[in-house]
């Protein structure tokens, strides 16, 4: 069965000033100064990472489409980041 919920987490590195994710998506790993930077770039090449890394060609072959459609779970940070 293909896995079809990822997660992605912004994690705030006060000595670089900087987001970096957090994720089990495999080969994604990003750095953006803004949260909406960093959520801009999440919708821009997660689900390419997805497609590349999670899903075998025979995945595409015998899996119906509804099924092969992934999920990320993202959520933004709760509280404001002092810069």
């Amino acid at each position: 069965m293909v896995k079809r919920t990822f997660f992605v987490k912004a994690v705030w590195d006060p000595e670089a000033m900087v987001f970096y994710s957090e994720s089990d998506i495999e080969g994604f790993h990003i750095e953006a100064t803004t949260i909406d930077e960093f959520e801009e770039i999440i919708f821009g090449t997660a689900i390419d990472l997805i497609v590349a890394n999670h899903i075998s060609l025979p995945d595409l072959a015998g899996t119906p489409l509804r099924d092969l459609i992934p999920a990320i779970l993202w959520q933004r940070p709760a509280f404001p980041v002092a810069a």
